[in-house]
């Protein structure tokens, strides 16, 4: 390699770099619960965590919220387990 093809190859690594960390950022603003749905979504959410435990290394209690129903659910690498359902939601814990 001679001093321009040299030059060109620099100029090439730092155009494509510069490429990736402009892309890398436009990708950190969006976030990453940004995907088709989300963008398209107009309406109030209806679901949310209310809360997690975590039991071990490997499974945790999730308390999610539905409307103003809140569901105790068990993950767990092999699977979920419902443990309650129905429970209804603490006046704090209502949306508005």
């Amino acid at each position: 390699m001679d001093g321009p093809d040299l030059i060109k190859f620099a100029a090439a690594l730092i155009f494509v770099l510069a490429l990736m960390g402009g892309l890398a950022f436009i990708l950190k603003r969006i976030g990453p619960g940004a995907g088709s749905s989300a963008l398209l979504s107009t309406g109030k959410r209806r679901l949310k965590i209310l809360e997690t435990l975590p039991l071990d290394a490997r499974r945790k209690a999730v308390l999610l919220q539905r409307d103003n129903t809140a569901h105790l659910v068990i993950l767990s690498p092999s699977g979920e387990t419902v443990v309650e359902t129905n429970i209804e939601a603490n006046d704090e814990d209502k949306t508005v």
